[in-house]
């Protein structure tokens, strides 16, 4: 089993851990090792024992503050998801786009053809030579 040395508040501890853990072990003994040296700025030199003591409730009422958020934050994702499956479970909505009548239409068409052969005749140079007389 490997034994890991850690500091905490400017004291050194040797501490065992299964095998392939060293690395988590060391990452926690840097979140105690800050609380720690957090108390001691603010309350100056403790016993070791006092001081692990008040590192480890400062640690612990963080980590229940997060528990206390990521239950929160799972329950607004469920009340999503619950919503999102009621959405998806609905039939979708009809959507009717208008129709223009076929006989609207052949009517815009017919205007718009007239008006094409006006602007044509408007055009056409015997007019123009004959405006021009």
């Amino acid at each position: 089993m490997p034994e890991v040395n850690i500091a905490i508040g400017g004291r050194l501890f040797e501490v065992a851990c299964q095998e392939g853990e060293q690395r988590y072990l060391e990452a926690a003994a840097r979140l105690l090792d800050r609380e720690a040296a957090e108390m001691t700025d603010q309350l100056g030199r403790m016993p070791e024992s006092r001081m692990l003591l008040m590192a480890g409730l400062m640690l612990a009422d963080k980590t229940t503050g997060l528990e206390d958020r990521l239950r929160e934050l799972e329950r607004q994702i469920s009340d999503l998801q619950a919503e999102l499956d009621a959405a998806n479970s609905r039939p979708p909505v009809r959507v009717e786009v208008p129709v223009i009548p076929q006989a609207l239409g052949d009517g815009l068409a017919e205007l718009a053809a007239r008006a094409e052969a006006l602007a044509d005749d408007m055009e056409s140079p015997d007019l123009e030579s004959a405006a021009a007389e």
